[in-house]
Formats: C-alpha cells, structure tokens, sequence
C-alpha cells in the first residue's frame, strides 16, 4: 500500500513534490479504517503537469524492474530532468516512496543522474522503529546489522548504472523482496495511447480464472450492447493448412490460435464480433477492466492516465467505486489517475464519486515548474459543491484562457484558409 510518493527534477517537477495518500479526513466512510486513501485523482489544466506526476511514479517502477536487464554497463542512466532550465542537467532526479506492507512501513528511495546511481537506500520500520536494510552512496555500501552478509557480495556485483534492489530481488534476498515485489505489480494504463493487443495476450488476460465471466458482466453493465463473450479455438483443419503453410517458410510449427468472440444482441438475435470490431470505448473498458481486476486481486496500484478517455462519466465513477468500497476492494489495492472530468468532483448518480482527500491539482507557474497540491489545503467542507468551485477557478489548477486571443487566433486560421492558392 502506497502511503506517500515523492519527487524532484522529473519532466516538469522541478522542486520536490510529494503526493500522500494518508487519510486527512476520517468521518467521510465510517466503514473504511484504511491507512492510506484508495483512489487518489489529480486535475489540472492541460499541459500543467498531471501526467508528469503518474509518469514519475512509472519510471520508479520501470527503473526497480527493468535497471538490471536494459542497462548495460557504462551506458549511464536514462532519464527526463527538467529541460527549462539548464543547471536540471547536472543535478539528480529523486525518486522515494513509503509502503506499508503486510503491516511493516518502508522507505526506498534513489537518486540518479544522467552517468550512474547517486544515491540509493531502504528502510523499514517494525514496531515502528527504524532499521537500516542498506544505504548506497554512488559505489560505496552500508549494510544494516540485521541484514544478511550476503548484501555485501551483491553490492560487489552491482553495476553503478544498475539499482542495488533490482539486483538484490534477483538474487534471493527475502529481505528486499516485498518492497521489490510491490513495484512488480504496478499497472499502468493510458487509454489515450491504447494499441489492440497481441491475440494471445487478449485470450491469456479472460483465461484467468473467473476473468471471462467477470469480463462479461462488466461490458453487459456498461450496456454496451453485449450480452456473452467465448473462447474459441483455431479447428484442426485450419490449424493443419496454416501449419502447412508455415513450416514450408521457415519449418516452425505453430501453437493452436484462440479468439475471443463478443455476441452483440441484433434485431435477429444475437452475432459475434471481436475485439478489433468494438468501439473504441468498449475497447478502452475492456482493457481498464482487466487492469482492473488484476489490481484488485493482487491488492496493488492500478496508474491510469486520464481515465476518463472514451468513458462516460457514469462508467468512470463505476470504475472508482471499485476501489472506495472496502467489501469489494479487500485487498488494499489503489487507482491512481489523472483527468479533466469536472464531473468527477462532484456526484454522478446521487452518489459522491471522490472523497475530499482523494483529490489533488497540479499547476504550471510561467517558468514551467509543476505544483502538485491537494483539495484538503483549502479546507473544504463536506457540502460544498465542489466541482462548481473547481470550474469557478476556487482551488487554481484551471487554464487561463484570453478569449480574445483565443478568437483572434482562431479567426486567423479561418482567414488563411479562405486565401485562394495559387495553383
């Protein structure tokens, strides 16, 4: 469970900025004691930073499992300081969050530059005291005391380029595993960039036990004009004439195919379509649906910029309620996203979709450094409606737009194209 999540010199996070997830209010469910909010939603104008905020937190997770396997050693460390100003370079960017799991705290965090890992360290807290698990230095290493001596031959093999962590989960050490394993299960999802998946990855995801009927009872909730879904195998003899034809190119011999096939209700009964012949919002929800019910299972953090692409908001407060309802969400996982569905703030359906520390803003100042502040600064009240003060420019985080401008730019592009070419 994520309690908090800092960072410094990513992108358009310049100075440090710290997104918490501990409850600042405990009156709002009386049926949900969690010690770290379930759903957090960050709003802003566009271009104000609220991807930046997710994409921070990706490259964590992407640093922690992949450092070992992408860097090769001497290649330096890729990564995205801030590009306005130039002394960003020569300085590192930190990345650290704050866990809580299996009801033990820790602390990991690293700070790299664009040559090597500067700093890197791992605390825990039992019993809510401090223990050091190890704390690097560029290439020089402390070892806790109750940590195996074993750390120190792993530190001995750690590239400079590489996260210690990543090469002590890959070589056995229980002591780091949680930490590492909690990175391990981020989902991360932008539905604005969605690409149709590989077949086999769409079968794998509904093979899961329980995931088709799952699946199907969302998409028929969604009314999306589906009523079943099934697996359904490649025949022999379609198999034997592709196998056939593949082995005379290059004598592999390939797997039997399987398709999902979704059955729309039709006039004339029901007719079965793909996934490539969806609508892209059933497209979308097909796969948030399916992030969303890892997550769920897993208890881990689900990341999802803009989630309410190609979403209605009636779907998008549904997806959210997901996560808020303890008797459905038993396994403490959490949905991180950004959006610019004002709606979000208030209620859809009579019900209130974000509690009031769930919801953060980012905002640009003119040098372009990204703010990340939270609703709970301004003291809300319950009642107050807050996607009306949110639009009324109450909490800040909205684009300032110059109408005149705007219209001037605007008629400015329609006089060009009424300019007769010469050809």
């Amino acid at each position: 469970m994520l309690l908090s999540f800092r960072v410094s010199n990513h992108r358009s996070l310049r100075d440090e900025q710290q997104l918490l997830l501990t409850p600042a209010y405990h009156d709002d469910d009386s049926r949900d004691d969690r010690q770290a909010v379930p759903v957090v939603a960050v709003f802003g104008a566009n271009a104000s930073g609220k991807s930046n905020v997710l994409d921070a937190l990706v490259y964590m997770r992407n640093m922690v499992r992949g450092s070992l396997r992408e860097s090769e050693p001497g290649t330096g460390v890729a990564r995205h300081p801030f590009a306005l100003d130039p002394a960003a370079r020569d300085e590192p960017s930190t990345y650290v969050v704050d866990l809580l799991l299996q009801g033990v705290r820790y602390t990991y965090g690293f700070a790299v530059d664009d040559s090597h890992v500067v700093e890197e360290w791992m605390f825990s807290y039992p019993r809510k005291k401090k223990r050091e698990i190890f704390h690097r230095r560029g290439d020089d290493y402390a070892i806790g005391d109750r940590s195996p001596a074993s750390m120190h031959q792993v530190a001995a093999i750690t590239e400079s380029n590489v996260l210690f962590l990543s090469v002590a989960a890959r070589s056995k050490q229980d002591l780091v595993r949680p930490v590492y394993g909690w990175f391990a299960e981020i989902l991360y999802r932008n539905p604005l960039k969605l690409r149709y998946p590989r077949l086999s990855a769409v079968v794998d995801a509904l093979e899961r036990p329980g995931y088709l009927d799952r699946m199907t009872s969302l998409l028929r909730a969604a009314d999306t004009g589906i009523e079943s879904a099934e697996i359904i195998e490649e025949s022999d003899a379609d198999l034997a004439q592709r196998s056939a034809r593949i082995k005379a190119l290059d004598g592999y011999a390939p797997a039997r195919r399987k398709e999902i096939l979704f059955r729309h209700r039709g006039e004339h009964g029901t007719f079965p379509l793909n996934l490539r012949d969806q609508s892209f919002g059933t497209q979308t929800l097909y796969d948030l649906g399916v992030a969303v019910f890892r997550a769920l299972d897993a208890g881990s953090v689900l990341i999802v910029d803009e989630l309410d692409s190609s979403l209605h908001p009636y779907l998008t407060a549904q997806l959210v309620r997901l996560f808020r309802d303890p008797e459905l969400n038993t396994n403490g996982a959490q949905l991180i996203f950004s959006s610019h569905d004002a709606s979000l703030l208030g209620r859809v359906q009579g019900e209130e979709v974000l509690k009031r520390d769930h919801v953060w803003f980012t905002e640009k100042n003119e040098c372009g450094v990204t703010e990340l502040f939270s609703l709970a600064d301004f003291k809300p009240r319950r009642e107050d409606n807050r996607e009306r003060r949110y639009l009324a420019g109450r909490y800040g985080a909205v684009p300032v737009v110059r109408d005149q401008l705007f219209a001037m730019a605007l008629a400015e592009r329609r006089e060009a194209d009424d300019v007769p070419s010469n050809s």
